[in-house]
């Protein structure tokens, strides 16, 4: 098929990448001239395990402009994967959605055969309903018809959740549902030959193919990525009970993991969830309940636990140290998470401007953005390349992101050039018991308190 993606971020640029790869004909069509030259030179804008193999498999096949005219032409299906930011109020900010939906149906005038547009944008309820009215409105009702295909995807892992999902979901009529059963029958079905930086897994047997109305699609990604948010509060609730009691929060997770019902997946404590997505689309759920007059007292709940959440980290340096004035903090990762560069929304930005607000001499390191990170964090941060300058005479090391290097640091490493070994565990991640010798405090293992057997009565 002959498929046009508008917007290069990544869920665009997963997308036509994708789908290019899969052997559709690619169109990618991008208004940030610098992103699209990029691109035809060869180069990606982000970083994604596995997506630079890809796009180099599917060169033949992938075409990149600026145009819409040029892009859209003999499209078969156009998806929108164009950013929706949250507005203050915590709504998303659609005026480049619809500014993208504009431009198409400008196109789209006089198209003989049927062109699906969909909607691969994160969007309240509701919006492909208005999309449908500006396609009525150019009289293009016959020859365009609307879908909304939410995506979801996990940064870190976007080639492996595009090739290999559980399911793909698509809310529309019969026509979008069937032009898009066939687009994705490779996926589904999964008999294209994997690409070897990213294999298919062995449990993968196909992808699920859910159809349903617009609107339900649009609200299941909202209450995936919401539901999702819930899981990772809750057991930072109860990782910040364990801390009191002398219980290990880990083992909690175990045992209520093995229950089916539940599932053991978002149930690390640490410091809170980040990125571009659980964040928006929460606050975004929060706004919809707000126009609609409902009080979403357990979202709201979740949202609350996760904003404050971040902070435990320097509530417990400080309960360690006492004052951070002048003191050398090693920060060890700045991105919301291992494997992307992705700083939308990470918890080291308020963690490293709290540090600096008391006084403390901080000091960070992540393999991958610390040049990103240049222009978003103060100058007064001290930024270095080399994981030992950030380390040497520290008085604290505070892991915020799970990147290898940091799980693979030593003991006696730390020892010899750390002013004081210790070293708080923001994600819970290094094995406790390797670590002798260090100062190690994790988040709800029970290994630093001196609690009293609880009476209840």
């Amino acid at each position: 098929m002959k498929v046009a993606v508008i917007g290069t971020g990544y869920v665009g640029l997963a997308t036509g990448i994708s789908l290019a790869f899969l052997g559709h004909q690619v169109n990618c069509i991008d208004i940030a001239a610098g992103k699209i030259e990029l691109l035809r030179q060869g180069k990606l804008p982000i970083f994604e395990p596995g997506l630079e193999e890809l796009f180099h498999k599917a060169k033949p096949n992938l075409h990149f402009s600026t145009s819409y005219r040029e892009g859209l032409v003999d499209s078969d299906v156009i998806f929108l994967a164009v950013g929706t930011p949250a507005n203050v109020d915590g709504s998303p900010n659609l005026k480049y959605l619809f500014s993208a939906v504009d431009e198409t149906i400008a196109c789209l005038r006089n198209r003989e055969g049927l062109t699906v547009l969909v909607n691969k944008s994160t969007v309240p309820v509701g919006t492909a309903d208005q999309i449908l009215e500006r396609v009525n409105s150019a009289s293009l009702h016959s020859s365009v018809t609307i879908a909304s295909n939410p995506e979801f995807l996990s940064q870190g892992r976007v080639v492996s959740d595009t090739l290999y999902p559980e399911r793909i979901v698509v809310g529309g009529n019969e026509r979008a549902i069937h032009v898009l059963q066939e687009l994705y029958a490779p996926i589904i079905s999964q008999t294209f030959i994997s690409p070897e930086q990213t294999p298919r897994p062995e449990t993968t047997k196909g992808a699920t193919f859910i159809s349903v109305d617009t609107r339900s699609a649009e609200l299941a990604k909202y209450a995936a990525n919401a539901f999702l948010a819930m899981k990772i509060s809750f057991i930072n609730e109860m990782a910040n009970v364990c801390d009191r009691v002398g219980a290990d929060v880990t083992k909690v997770a175990m045992v209520i993991g093995k229950d089916p019902r539940i599932g053991s997946s978002f149930l690390q404590a640490g410091i809170g969830y980040g990125g571009s997505c659980f964040p928006k689309d929460t606050r975004a759920l929060q706004f919809i309940a707000d126009t609609i007059d409902y009080d979403f007292k357990l979202l709201s709940a979740v949202i609350e636990v996760n904003n404050n959440q971040k902070y435990r980290i320097i509530e417990k340096l400080r309960e360690e140290i006492g004052t951070l004035y002048g003191k050398k903090i090693a920060v060890l990762g700045l991105t919301f998470k291992p494997g992307t560069d992705d700083l939308r929304e990470a918890p080291s930005i308020p963690i490293v401007n709290a540090l600096l607000s008391e006084g403390a001499e901080v000091y960070v390191h992540d393999p991958i953005a610390i040049d990103t990170a240049r222009a978003i964090l103060p100058r007064t941060v001290h930024f270095k390349h080399q994981l030992s300058d950030v380390l040497l005479d520290a008085e604290a090391a505070l892991l915020i992101t799970e990147w290898p290097e940091y799980l693979n640091l030593k003991a006696e490493h730390l020892i010899s050039v750390m002013r004081r070994p210790l070293f708080i565990d923001g994600r819970n991640a290094l094995n406790a018991g390797t670590m002798n010798g260090i100062e190690y405090i994790g988040f709800g293992l029970g290994d630093r308190i001196g609690s009293k057997p609880l009476h209840l009565v």
